[in-house]
């Protein structure tokens, strides 16, 4: 089973973005997804984004982890 984590994308150079992760930045590598944008948010794994997801979701899915950390 695999772990995917919103980021949002901070910095684009080529094929590489700096996403924030949890509020860490991390470089991550953008080959797999189309059209993603300064702003976007995507679903990191191993250094690697996989899809674009609303920012909606994002951030309830950055709230569940949150919360899960502090129980």
């Amino acid at each position: 089973m695999c772990l995917s984590i919103p980021g949002k994308i901070i910095k684009i150079d080529n094929d590489l973005a700096e996403a924030s992760v949890g509020g860490t930045i991390v470089k991550i590598g953008i080959q797999m997804v189309e059209n993603v944008k300064e702003g976007d948010y995507v679903l990191v794994h191993a250094g690697f984004a996989l899809q674009k997801i609303d920012e909606k979701e994002a951030l309830v899915t950055l709230q569940l982890l949150r919360e899960m950390n502090e129980s």
